[in-house]
């Protein structure tokens, strides 16, 4: 089993930067690949980036690329996401989420991830 817990969210004015913070625990032997998704409002749970935590390989969906930087720290068994230049589209509740080896086409798929955290909430105002 692995447990992860996010933090990091809250509320920031349009342009602004956030960090989350994933923290995995447990037998992180099922962490090889960690990844964010998002969700807001009446929307279907969103890829957003993902990372192999071996090589450091990330991967990005287009509506973050360029802006959001996923990053991990193997030491701490915590992953990160930097946030910058935030719209208000972006707002919605993150959830961390890792796996074993899932198929590359397939890394920011929710299907293809087993263990979840609770989720942090970001909000973003214009």
């Amino acid at each position: 089993q692995v447990q992860l817990v996010e933090s990091g969210g809250g509320s920031v004015e349009e342009g602004g930067s956030l960090r989350l913070s994933c923290v995995a625990s447990g037998y992180t032997g099922n962490t090889n690949v960690m990844a964010w998704f998002r969700q807001g409002p009446g929307k279907e749970r969103e890829g957003v980036a993902a990372i192999y935590t071996g090589g450091g390989s990330t991967y990005y969906s287009d509506s973050v690329k360029g802006r959001f930087t996923i990053s991990r720290d193997n030491a701490k068994n915590t992953v990160y996401l930097q946030m910058n230049s935030l719209t208000p589209e972006d707002t919605a509740m993150y959830y961390c989420a890792a796996a074993g080896a899932p198929a590359w086409q397939f890394l920011l798929h929710p299907d293809a991830y087993t263990f979840w955290g609770q989720g942090t909430q970001v909000t973003v105002s214009s």
